[in-house]
């Protein structure tokens, strides 16, 4: 395991391009139309406006213990300062099956945007999965895309988030095209019907959310690279969060205003042909949103591989997954063996077909809801088990915001279990996460078996302390626990 550390690079443009950009993916292009099919027009924005006040509460969560506790892996500290080992590793486990999800998600979602730019490109049928064809062609496109994007990430992160950067702006352009567009351009009678399979249609949506508003966390995971001031951490975090709630409902009312009902049930790139309608039927216009979408595929694509080589980096450095997985490059100064595992575990995903769209943006939320609860509490917990520990952005109002974060988390994984109107599918959803669940657990006995629980405490006691502060330096009874 090399000693070396993180370099502290990345400024606020950087941070703030990180998690935007991750958060706003390519997702909004590719199933706005489904969203507005299961829910209504505006039962969409509802289920939106729900996930988005999760997230919301979630992330002043994040904000207040990212600024207080800024070290790479995030999650995986505030649950060990808060509960222990066993539960760190647990909601460590679980937000890296999120990010795993959503760049499998990116590798699946590239080679589905060339069927706009060159429909019928599929050639070489391989076998039917889910009732889909995968050919050669098809798969090759997004495994060839996975292993360029895991070039860059071995890198570095500076280069990396330049790279984001000059994507997020082309996102940006797309995106504020088709929202204006659609929505001069559009009218009401296209939102009918409003709603769509009443609560039923509001929480399957609600449950695609999680994946989608995901990427704020990025920023936490990142927390030894950033080059800023602590409390500017927590704040930069929840304006990518509010940034990207503003987002996801302006493209959802803009969408549903320009196209009926019948034509976003007859599109394949329902936000494409959004865009050439608002624009009188341009599909130079179309391909510009096309290109935005693209642009959002790889941003997406990048910042989670930031997030999930990083906690990755982190359960290994503390002796909960095989050491070499916390190895830095001595050049690029990245988690180069962690991108490699990602790399590997992703790359296959287009074999699954363009059905794996649904099976991870579900399978995922799983894992991200549930990391998301365990923060949460942990926050609760740190309020009463440190209360003296210096948060630099500290949240008003006691634990209040920390037991609404709970308990919405907590309603939200229900929403994921069988009998459930929006349950996980059998068995392809539910067979991600029980072997995501065996994997992690056969990982966990074996490595703290190997490297000792002593070994894990002691790291983990050692790097919280390293940058841990109290406001009171006479609370020795709290700094020994």
């Amino acid at each position: 395991m090399s000693a070396q550390g993180f370099i502290k690079t990345l400024g606020n443009r950087d941070v703030l391009t990180l998690a935007f950009g991750a958060m706003i993916g390519w997702g909004w292009v590719v199933t706005v139309g489904l969203w507005i099919t299961e829910a209504g027009s505006l039962g969409a924005i509802f289920a939106f406006a729900i996930g988005g006040l999760l997230v919301t509460f979630v992330g002043l969560t994040y904000a207040e213990l990212a600024s207080a506790l800024p070290l790479a892996g995030g999650e995986h500290v505030y649950s060990y300062k808060a509960m222990g080992r066993g539960a760190s590793f647990i909601t460590t486990w679980a937000i890296i099956l999120g990010y795993v999800s959503v760049v499998a998600f990116e590798a699946v979602a590239f080679p589905t945007v060339f069927e706009y730019l060159f429909p019928n490109y599929g050639r070489g049928y391989l076998y039917t999965i889910a009732g889909w064809d995968v050919t050669l062609t098809w798969a090759g496109v997004g495994i060839i895309g996975s292993i360029i994007i895991a070039w860059i990430n071995y890198r570095g992160i500076k280069f990396s988030t330049a790279a984001m950067f000059i994507l997020t702006l082309l996102i940006l352009i797309a995106g504020v095209l088709l929202i204006t567009g659609s929505t001069v351009s559009g009218n009401s009678q296209n939102m009918q019907p409003l709603f769509e399979t009443g609560m039923a249609g509001i929480l399957t949506v609600v449950i695609m959310t999680p994946f989608m508003f995901v990427g704020f966390d990025v920023i936490p995971q990142a927390a030894e690279e950033i080059k800023l001031p602590q409390k500017q951490i927590g704040k930069l975090l929840i304006v990518s969060v509010i940034l990207a709630i503003v987002w996801y409902i302006s493209v959802i009312f803009g969408v549903s205003r320009i196209l009926s009902p019948s034509e976003i049930a007859e599109s394949n790139l329902v936000a494409a042909d959004a865009m050439a309608k608002a624009f009188g039927d341009s599909k130079m216009m179309a391909n510009v949103l096309v290109l935005g979408g693209i642009g959002g595929i790889l941003t997406s694509w990048i910042g989670f591989y930031v997030g999930g080589s990083r906690a990755i980096y982190a359960l290994a450095n503390a002796g909960m997954l095989p050491k070499f997985l916390g190895e830095l490059h001595p050049k690029y100064n990245t988690p180069h063996k962690a991108i490699l595992l990602i790399a590997v575990l992703s790359t296959a995903a287009p074999l699954l077909g363009r059905p794996a769209l649904v099976w991870l943006v579900d399978a995922g939320g799983l894992g991200l809801v549930v990391a998301w609860f365990m923060v949460a509490l942990s926050f609760v917990i740190l309020r009463k088990k440190a209360p003296s520990m210096h948060r630099p952005l500290r949240l008003p109002g006691g634990t209040a915001i920390g037991w609404i974060a709970v308990f919405m988390s907590l309603g939200i994984s229900v929403l994921y279990m069988p009998g459930m109107p929006s349950a996980l599918i059998w068995p392809y959803e539910w067979a991600i996460v029980f072997l995501w669940a065996i994997l992690g657990f056969a990982f966990y006995k074996i490595s703290t078996a190997k490297y000792g629980k002593a070994y894990s405490d002691k790291h983990m006691n050692d790097e919280i302390a390293r940058v841990i502060k109290y406001d009171d330096v006479k609370d020795l009874e709290e700094k020994s626990s």
